[in-house]
């Protein structure tokens, strides 16, 4: 008994060192793309003023006479993330209202693989549903509406994060207790009543979370934009004309039609430290929307 007590003692701290290492390396990770992206683009403003990159309307960094104006390529992004998340968090919430509180067993079981289908069809496969599928049939009702534009990439962007929302939704209002349900059933509440009066709001942190989750999986979509938006950088919020992301653009920089080392090659480095603060913000208000969330309940 004794000689096996060091034996597991090793093994523990062996398995704890294990842990410990993967989290450091997650950490290594993380801080060496930060490093990457900042050690990059300090080239690209030594040369482009901060106070133009941040407020010039006009991003043609490949014309014989080039402008940095991140700013069309940023509402951009904004606006396909805007429609996106339009469709997908009510969408979402009332999937996972439904898969939780009302959807039998058998339901179920046939629901949750098609949500997961629908989570890994490849975002390629939504581009060119987009600009070939769903633009003609939006043209119809929308006769000004261009070929590429922002509305018909943002609807299906919408769609394609619909089972990252409705999986966590569901996940978190699974988790709150049955004793709150019959509480509120015993008070003479309907299961409408107690879906959306007392279980979304006891479950309303992992809501916020999935709602976090599904807008930055929104503002990072590239392949589904780089197809049926257009390219094309315009300072506009209009859906229905073409647009250009923020990853859109880094897609098409990054082709290997721009020399490396260049000015030209260097912004796709601001844009991407663009994009990253972005969404540190975005995960910043979340977090500490999530964290108010849980001390009001």
């Amino acid at each position: 008994m004794h000689k096996r007590k060091p034996i597991i003692k090793i093994k523990e701290r062996g398995i704890e060192s294990l842990l410990l290492l993967s989290a450091l390396s997650s950490i290594f990770v993380t801080l060496s793309i930060v490093f990457i992206l900042f050690y990059e683009a300090i080239g690209f403003f030594k040369d482009v003023p901060l106070l133009e990159f941040l407020t010039g309307k006009q991003w043609t960094p490949l014309f014989a006479q080039p402008k940095f104006g991140i700013l069309p390529l940023v509402t951009g992004t904004l606006l396909v993330t805007f429609i996106a998340v339009s469709v997908a968090l009510p969408i979402g919430l009332i999937v996972a209202v439904y898969l939780s509180e009302y959807a039998p067993f058998k339901v179920k079981e046939v629901a949750k693989p098609i949500l997961e289908i629908l989570a890994a069809v490849p975002t390629v496969v939504y581009g060119y549903f987009a600009l070939l599928f769903l633009t003609p049939i939006l043209q119809k009702f929308i006769p000004e509406l261009s070929g590429f534009n922002a509305l018909s990439p943002g609807i299906i962007m919408g769609i394609m994060i619909i089972p990252y929302v409705s999986s966590v939704s569901e996940d978190a209002m699974k988790a709150v207790p049955m004793h709150i349900r019959e509480g509120s059933y015993a008070m003479g509440a309907t299961k409408f009543q107690t879906a959306f009066r007392v279980v979304i709001p006891s479950a309303f942190s992992g809501i916020a979370a999935a709602y976090i989750i599904g807008i930055s999986r929104a503002i990072g979509e590239t392949m589904v934009v780089a197809i049926a938006a257009g390219m094309m950088p315009n300072l506009t919020f209009n859906p229905i004309e073409p647009i250009q992301t923020l990853t859109a653009y880094i897609v098409g920089v990054s082709l290997g039609d721009v020399p490396h080392g260049t000015l030209e090659y260097k912004t796709i480095f601001a844009a991407g430290i663009t994009l990253f603060l972005m969404t540190l913000f975005l995960n910043i208000l979340g977090f500490i929307f999530r964290r108010r969330i849980r001390e009001v309940y």
